[in-house]
């Protein structure tokens, strides 16, 4: 209805604020506000140059190439004709950057929607100034916009320079990684050799499809990645909530010693922990007898059993779950402490008066509790352990590889994101197949955590608890 009415004003306006529409700030110069009338003005003038001299020339490109599904860019590299002796061949001319004309491409676009949006602002304050005119009442000069925006639209003056880095280094770049999924950029592509092209959702199609090897590689690797993150989760959840459990025993001596050893465990970076635990799962060759790390040596001499960590996918991944709740469970501990400190005594003895023994106790008061508690942080901890990149690629590195049932790089117990890693910077760059995995990433995460909070007992069962 505003705006409706802003439009109506508009038609109805003088030629001074109609002007205002072709040249930005016109109407706030004449009108007392100087220094905002400047400031738009500049603006306009700064969008105009830009336009002419980067912004057109991308965007143009861009959406020649994506409503024709041609080469992104006009041209790829090519022979000149004119002879370099210094070199001994003919000179090259550097053809158009596929990966700048996206970027540059989306760029533009949200330029252009932001200057839009600040046009139409100029247009309107440029309307209510003309009001203001009629009716006599000054508006408010420089001093007064600098204490409006020092006082009442402080928090906008605050949040500017934040939002502008957010957009320039999170937005833009994540579109623009979400359009790459839609083209054939690879190594094979990069430029400005070769010019990639788009290829609409035949990535998508190629990587969920159990026919193509490509496909069977991403199924093998999701379902590992949701094995991994389901008893990654849980093993460190329930390790640290019995390990809480016991320390807080009323039998239990020398609390705080237990509580402060296993807390130290945190105090060293996990990249630490997890290479040299790698070096003591070292196989030292392959070979029983050859040697290799410590807890090698230690299983093969008490149980005669040499170790194949990173040499057979099972016992590979076995080993990195149990690595990971050793690194997990003090986490889990230190927060679970918090919490059982914090239920009802009452609760417990009241269990007791009804003959409950510990185990009852633990099913109908504890574990309730607990997941009350802590289901929001089961489900950010879920998807962390998804995207958990350390663990697998300090530990194993993704191995161990096989050929046979694994392509584009995938090993036996890599997850998506440890594979999504060695598509963009492995040998074999493969950016369209990166690109497909982070959206497909954040499509399992998305929804999983919208399903599951919203079915945990921390919103269906908020009132018992109360």
């Amino acid at each position: 209805m505003k705006n409706n009415m802003k439009i109506k004003n508009l038609i109805k306006s003088n030629v001074l604020t109609k002007l205002s529409c072709l040249f930005m700030g016109i109407g706030h110069i004449f009108r007392g506000q100087t220094v905002r009338g400047i400031v738009y003005l500049l603006s306009e003038a700064v969008f105009v140059l830009y336009m002419i001299a980067f912004g057109g020339r991308y965007l143009a490109m861009f959406f020649q190439n994506f409503f024709t599904g041609g080469n992104v860019g006009f041209k790829e590299t090519y022979i000149s004709g004119e002879w370099d002796p210094n070199i001994g061949e003919y000179t090259k001319v550097p053809g158009d950057n596929s990966f700048h004309v996206v970027l540059y491409g989306i760029l533009t676009l949200f330029i252009i929607l932001f200057f839009v949006i600040t046009w139409w602002r100029s247009v309107k304050e440029s309307v209510t100034l003309e009001q203001l005119n009629i009716i006599g009442r000054k508006p408010r000069n420089f001093r007064g916009d600098v204490g409006h925006y020092l006082d009442a639209k402080f928090h906008t003056t605050l949040l500017s320079l934040p939002m502008i880095g957010l957009f320039l280094f999170t937005i833009v770049p994540l579109v623009t990684m979400i359009m790459i999924a839609f083209t054939n950029y690879d190594a094979n592509h990069e430029v400005p050799e070769r010019l990639f092209q788009w290829v609409g959702i035949q990535n998508f199609a190629d990587m969920l499809s159990g026919n193509s090897s490509l496909g069977k590689t991403f199924w093998r690797v999701l379902g590992w990645t949701m094995v991994w993150a389901t008893l990654a989760t849980f093993t460190s959840y329930f390790g640290g909530m019995l390990l809480a459990i016991f320390i807080n025993n009323k039998g239990i001596k020398f609390k705080k010693a237990y509580r402060t050893l296993f807390v130290a465990t945190i105090a060293v970076p996990q990249f630490v922990s997890l290479m040299i635990l790698s070096k003591m799962l070292d196989t030292g060759g392959g070979m029983p007898g050859s040697g290799g790390g410590i807890i090698t040596q230690f299983i093969e001499n008490v149980f005669n059993y040499h170790l194949q960590f990173g040499l057979d996918a099972t016992t590979t991944r076995v080993w990195i779950i149990i690595v990971n709740m050793w690194i997990g469970i003090p986490y889990s501990m230190l927060l679970c402490s918090g919490i059982l400190m914090n239920i009802p005594k009452d609760l417990y003895e009241s269990a007791r008066i009804d003959g409950a023994g510990p185990a009852r106790q633990f099913r109908k008061i504890t574990l309730p509790y607990m997941l009350f508690v802590t289901g929001p942080y089961l489900i950010t901890q879920f998807i962390g352990n998804i995207n958990n990149f350390n663990v697998i690629f300090l530990l194993s590195g993704g191995g161990p590889g096989d050929n046979i049932k694994y392509t584009n790089g995938a090993k036996s117990t890599d997850l998506l994101i440890t594979w999504l890693y060695k598509l963009s910077l492995g040998t074999d760059r493969n950016y369209k197949l990166a690109s497909v995995i982070g959206i497909l990433v954040f499509v399992i995460s998305a929804v999983f955590s919208l399903v599951v909070y919203n079915r945990s007992s921390a919103v269906q069962g908020e009132g018992n608890f109360q």
